[in-house]
């Protein structure tokens, strides 16, 4: 299997950051990783069921859901190139909360967690590997919480004011970017669709930003985090 090619994408994510080439096909070659080819719409993990595989998105856009007791499924999690999945799964042996799908063609790669658990004897390269492994982990939980702290906002301009400056600040820019839709939005910021165009239709006229499609433009953070 020639992962060569997607080396440039391991490097960009948490697990595999920074390792270089020899490092890279020391570690793939031990760990005897599979790729996983998915069409729009097809599963890659599925609520319910034990995980013992880590995953990383190498190409194309996964949606995590959890099915609220209503029924409905409501986003929690939108994963691209470099995204790690499945690690706090794996280590724990436990059933999956979410259902992953792919929202476009989708190249994943997966690794035996087992595999992961078992280095060689003083190897520097898997020591590291499974530090890395930690630092997901630890990334994940604190993404967690920063969903929860969106959540807990007792109304919707505050969800949102929180959720805008935290991606200007990850995006390092004002006017940055989002892989979601207006509905996907909603659905990470607990709301009804309607409910969140029509308050970003306010914000807009009150002069504190700028959005078309999936892209924005702060205006004003200073009155953006007086509401917070």
């Amino acid at each position: 299997m020639d992962l060569q090619r997607y080396y440039p994408i391991l490097r960009e994510s948490t697990l595999f950051r920074g390792m270089p080439d020899k490092t890279l096909d020391v570690l793939l070659g031990r760990l005897r990783p599979r790729l996983q080819r998915c069409e729009k719409g097809a599963l890659l993990l599925l609520a319910g069921y034990e995980n013992r595989e880590l995953g990383l998105v190498l190409t194309g856009r996964v949606h995590a859901h959890k099915t609220a007791p209503d029924g409905a499924a409501v986003l929690v999690a939108v994963l691209g190139p470099g995204s790690v999945f499945g690690d706090m799964l794996a280590a724990a042996g436990a059933k999956s909360p979410v259902t992953l799908t792919a929202q476009c063609e989708t190249l994943a790669l997966r690794l035996p967690y087992a595999r992961i658990l078992e280095p060689p004897a003083a190897d520097e390269a898997h020591f590291r590997l499974l530090q890395n492994l930690l630092t997901a982990m630890g990334e994940r939980y604190f993404a967690l919480d920063r969903r929860l702290e969106l959540l807990m906002c007792k109304n919707l301009r505050t969800r949102i004011g929180r959720w805008l400056l935290g991606q200007a600040e990850a995006a390092g820019s004002d006017t940055f970017t989002v892989p979601l839709t207006r509905a996907a939005l909603a659905d990470h910021l607990g709301c009804d669709r309607s409910a969140l165009s029509r308050e970003l239709g306010r914000m807009q006229r009150e002069g504190l930003l700028e959005t078309f499609r999936g892209s924005f433009r702060l205006l004003d953070k200073a009155r953006l985090s007086a509401a917070l």
